[in-house]
């Protein structure tokens, strides 16, 4: 009979065995490494790191060409740090390139960037274990605040003193005044509005109902112009205008006698010749009655 070589403690060994190749290929996967891809191992010493730790990133020109691989540290030393990295094996380091601590934007932390030298056509490359020439970035922080301090500080002065002038204005008496009088208009305001809607709510209803009245009025007029036969008016008008125009005709002219008193002026001195004669009349009948008027109760006298 056959012996069975996958026993139960096999079985257990290679599930063991599985999930410990599971565990390490997915811790450096979300490492963000590689374990299929070969890399080149660098050194580069520092004094201070500034908070760079294990797995950080190491870019070139901006690509992910790598990462931090362990920080080692002797504080006996001015250098205290050693930084491994591992780059991707294909590229090549030429010599002078350096290594540098940078900020990694504004809220992220250090990464490592590999700054190229000038490459030449006889430059010499870096081999594995090389320790690279180190530098440490001024930062983003650093140099915005080192761009914006002297502007803020310019800004800082101009608004101290914006607020100096404007202290010195609302402290002035005119302005105390000035805030008194628009209060004062204020609670004007405030009266004349509240008298205003009291009107409004008392006597816009007995005027709405006067130009109802109005309105109903017009209405009623309107109604009887429409029923006026204006055509008929019109003519009564116009016959009417004729009738004067003739008039004005005759009276112009010398016929009738109207047209003749009017036009004819032998008849106007004959009737002003008769008008003074008559008036003279009237004057000595009255200065001398007796002349013409002789009255006897017993009989005419001579």
């Amino acid at each position: 009979m056959k012996k069975n070589i996958f026993t139960r403690e096999v079985k257990v060994g290679l599930m063991v065995i599985v999930a410990i190749f599971i565990l390490y290929f997915g811790l450096n996967f979300l490492k963000g490494i590689d374990i299929f891809q070969k890399t080149a191992i660098y050194y580069g010493q520092y004094e201070d790191i500034g908070g760079l730790v294990p797995s950080a990133p190491v870019y070139i020109k901006g690509y992910k060409a790598g990462q931090v691989e362990e920080v080692k540290y002797d504080f006996s030393k001015k250098e205290s740090f050693i930084v491994k990295i591992s780059v991707n094996s294909d590229i090549k380091l030429p010599v002078g390139t350096t290594m540098q601590i940078a900020d990694e934007g504004l809220m992220g932390g250090k990464v490592i960037q590999l700054v190229y030298a000038p490459v030449t056509a006889s430059q010499a490359l870096y081999k594995q274990n090389d320790m690279l020439p180190t530098t440490v970035s001024t930062g983003l922080m650093a140099s915005v605040a080192g761009d914006l301090m002297p502007k803020i500080d310019k800004v800082a002065t101009q608004a101290d003193s914006l607020l100096y002038s404007v202290r010195l204005l609302i402290e002035r008496k005119e302005i105390s005044n000035s805030l008194g009088s628009i209060e004062k208009t204020t609670a004007d305001l405030a009266a004349s509005s509240a008298q205003l809607k009291g009107m409004l709510n008392n006597q816009l209803p007995s005027i709405l109902n006067d130009v109802n009245v109005v309105t109903g009025d017009f209405k009623q007029v309107s109604g009887k112009l429409k029923n006026i036969d204006f055509a008929q008016t019109f003519a009564s008008v116009d016959y009417t205008l004729k009738n004067l125009q003739n008039m004005t005709n005759k009276m112009s002219s010398n016929e009738g006698s109207l047209g003749l008193l009017m036009n004819d002026k032998t008849l106007y001195i004959n009737l002003s010749n008769t008008a003074g004669a008559a008036d003279k009349l009237l004057i000595d009948v009255k200065e001398n009655p007796k002349r013409y008027v002789n009255f006897s109760v017993f009989g005419n006298k001579k």
